[in-house]
């Protein structure tokens, strides 16, 4: 044998595994795992000793307090729900909000005497129970101990005793499991685990100490306890409503926001804080990166599943979601605020709905859309990469910010609408508003991302013909038109613009674009000499299929003759700004008498538009114009959002509880051409369930019309709203408002 070393030869290292990458425990850094399901149940023992074992095993506990039974009060009609606002939940479970007092009544085999029986109410959460992370907490009825949940015995009258328990105002959000435990000089006995006695808790906003308080009342109303909602849609001069039926209180509806906490495996111990608990939902609510609810598509092709047009409300989604465990098909950004709106009610943290009308996406990070003119004035569509979305809907919820100084509190912007990632996720907010109106955008979270949004500079930049960017005007108040919202308690929009920027060109306005400017936020600040000829489009009201007339109006304020070489472009965009054919483009040379106004007309026909529309049925209409004496660059834009026709809906009945009513849905198609693939969708808060069915073809001038019967199962003011949606026509809606009687 050779005393020679051998010499290793170099290799490749061995390729990856294929497949799904391998989840990465917590193996070697935590004792136990960390709890992260509210469905996970640790086994706690009927019976704990003090004392060991003796010859014939443990000593009997049956002489001491026993348990016969657990009254939780929990009907819709008992003084637990009711005060705690929590009646029209559809569950059988006792649901409470937190930092408040409720009632549960528990009998013993015999009289409790105070000073002789020891017994707690244990609650339980998560699969780690420990007390000092909060997921184990026993309450006591002496005010001798107490925990971080205060106990008190309210009643006591023979054998049942009347406990009062009151959770923290910080704690856990979730389902608790509820334990009696009667304490003894040998050990412990606890009541067996009994699935009817788990409580829920909820945030509060009625209750100061909570994080979420809202002192408010109407507002409240509206924004945890309203299921009926608004959403804006359509373009700033012409508003649109869609109603949604948020269905917070539906049946199941609370156990799929809880599963969506789970499946995003967020640790218990985060859920008392509504900060991380709305950062995390922001995420979860799209399926980018983690298997959310939602699956956004903007295609236009929806043949995978519904249109996000078609959507009526939240509960058939959530359902949906919590038993398929897979991501719903389709959203675009409503549904993914409708749908956040009903998490963060369901859980009772504040919320609204927000449109933005004319909201900036730009792909620079900067606070200027950038629109790109050849030497001609003409727009370079290949060039132009930024967008500005028609509308954009987010959602605001209301909290104290610890994490922020103080005065940053309230309202605050999350969006669940994957637009860009925050912190490596596709998710956004909390943004305090307070940060975003006064130029505070490094406060946490995306607060620079909202106040891009709704504060870019449109800029326009001629391309010279080196290749070089020259910028010759910009637009300041055309993004961030309006921002609407439902108002508390009506039927009609609350424009909430000023919480959001103060008003264009004031002196605060500007001290907050230099603060944003501190910043990192890259603005143009180039100024340039007003022009003497204005450009104006007028406001259209037209409907799908409609001829039509554009009239352009150009402005000479000058004493000389102007001479303008316009270029109009009509093109159907999405709501998104994102263009998906032209359909009309003139290039008048225009003579303008001097302090004088000229009219140019043009005529639309419908066959122009109609094969190319897109859903939401939006025409965008440019025009630019280069004044030829002076040099100047002239601009004009509008979106016109064309009107769909009406579905009917009536309700016919004694509109009584528990008695058979019908609804009946009718839809006439006022088209030339058949409309194929047609689903009709309806639903009604407390009284009809989701439904749908499907049509394969309605032809030209013919109707359809379809009646369900439902059995009101709750009193009160509500309605039912009906969609109708196919590939040649979305977003066609029609409701009916009732009173049902008790």
């Amino acid at each position: 044998m050779s005393d020679q070393a051998t010499t290793a030869t170099p290799t490749s290292p061995p390729p990856a595994p294929s497949g799904p990458r391998p989840k990465v425990s917590n193996r070697g850094r935590n004792a136990v795992p960390i709890s992260s399901s509210n469905s996970d149940t640790a086994d706690i023992p009927e019976y704990d000793y003090f004392v060991a074992p003796g010859p014939r095993g443990y000593p009997p506990l049956t002489e001491y307090l026993d348990i016969w039974e657990v009254d939780m009060l929990k009907r819709p009609d008992e003084t637990n729900k009711m005060e705690h606002h929590t009646s029209l939940y559809g569950s059988d479970f006792l649901i409470v909000r937190r930092g408040q007092e409720f009632q549960i009544k528990i009998t013993f085999n015999r009289p409790y005497k105070p000073n002789e029986d020891k017994f707690a109410v244990e609650f339980v959460i998560g699969s780690s129970p420990e007390y000092s992370k909060g997921t184990y907490i026993p309450v006591f009825p002496t005010k001798e101990r107490q925990s971080s949940w205060a106990g008190r015995v309210v009643d006591s009258s023979n054998n049942v005793v009347t406990m009062g328990i009151t959770p923290a105002p910080d704690c856990h959000v979730g389902k608790y499991r509820l334990y009696v435990a009667v304490v003894t000089p040998y050990g412990i006995r606890r009541t067996r685990r009994e699935k009817s006695r788990d409580v829920y808790i909820l945030f509060n906003p009625w209750v100061a100490a909570d994080a979420v308080f809202l002192d408010d009342e109407e507002e409240r109303d509206e924004c945890v306890m309203n299921e009926m909602g608004i959403i804006y849609h359509g373009a700033y001069d012409d508003v649109s409503e869609r109603t949604w039926n948020y269905g917070q209180f539906d049946y199941g509806v609370l156990d799929a926001c809880l599963y969506i906490m789970d499946r995003a495996e967020m640790p218990i111990t985060n859920r008392g804080d509504p900060i991380k608990v709305a950062r995390k939902a922001s995420a979860m609510l799209n399926s980018r990166d983690d298997e959310g609810v939602l699956v956004g598509n903007w295609s236009g092709d929806y043949t995978y599943g519904v249109a996000p047009t078609s959507w009526t409300g939240s509960t058939e989604i959530l359902l949906n979601y919590s038993s398929s465990k897979m991501p719903v098909c389709f959203a675009q950004c409503w549904v993914y605020a409708a749908v956040f709106n009903s998490f963060l009610r369901c859980l009772g943290i504040p919320a609204r709905v927000v449109t933005n009308f004319y909201s900036a996406h730009d792909n620079n990070g900067n606070l200027k859309t950038d629109i790109i003119l050849d030497e001609n004035g003409r727009i370079d569509k290949k060039s132009t990469l930024d967008s500005i979305w028609n509308y954009h809907c987010w959602n605001e919820c209301h909290m104290s910010r610890p994490d922020l100084p103080p005065g940053f509190g309230g309202w605050q912007a999350v969006d669940a609408t994957p637009q860009e990632t925050s912190d490596g996720m596709y998710r956004c907010g909390p943004a305090s508003i307070q940060a975003i109106k006064h130029g505070q955008i490094c406060f946490p979270f995306d607060a620079a991302f909202v106040f891009a949004e709704v504060n870019s500079d449109v800029v326009f930049y001629s391309r010279r013909r080196d290749g070089t960017l020259e910028p010759v005007k910009v637009n300041r108040a055309h993004v961030g038109r309006m921002i609407l919202t439902k108002a508390p308690g009506l039927e009609t929009s609350r424009d909430i613009t000023e919480q959001y920027k103060f008003p264009e060109g004031s002196t605060e306005e500007r001290t907050v674009m230099e603060k944003a400017e501190e910043y990192g936020c890259q603005r143009e600040k180039s100024e340039f000499p007003e022009a003497d000829v204005d450009l104006v489009l007028p406001s259209l009201e037209i409907s799908v299929g409609d001829d039509f007339e554009l009239s352009l109006e150009f402005i000479n304020r000058s004493d000389q003759i102007r001479n303008v070489d316009a270029y109009i472009s009509g093109s159907v965009v999405y709501y998104t700004g994102v263009s998906s054919a032209d359909f009309l483009f003139k290039t008048p040379r225009v003579k303008i008498e001097p302090n004088s106004t000229m009219k140019e007309v043009m005529q639309v026909r419908s066959e122009s538009y109609m094969k190319q529309l897109v859903e939401q049925a939006n025409l965008h209409f440019i025009v630019t114009g280069k004044v030829k004496e002076t040099g100047q660059i002239v601009t004009a834009m509008k979106v016109v959002t064309m009107h769909n026709p009406k579905l009917s809906v009536k309700v016919s009945g004694m509109a009584k509880l528990s008695e058979e009513m019908t609804v009946t849905v009718e839809f006439t198609n006022p088209f030339s051409f058949n409309l194929e693939d047609v689903y009709v969708r309806m639903e009604g808060p407390g009284i009809l369930p989701p439904k749908n069915k499907y049509y394969s073809l309605i032809t030209a001038g013919s109707s359809l019309t379809w009646s369900e019967y439902f059995t009101p199962r709750r009193a009160g003011p509500t309605r039912v709203i009906a969609s109708l949606d196919c590939p040649a026509l979305r977003q066609v809606y029609g409701q009916e408002s009732i009173t049902i009687k008790p």
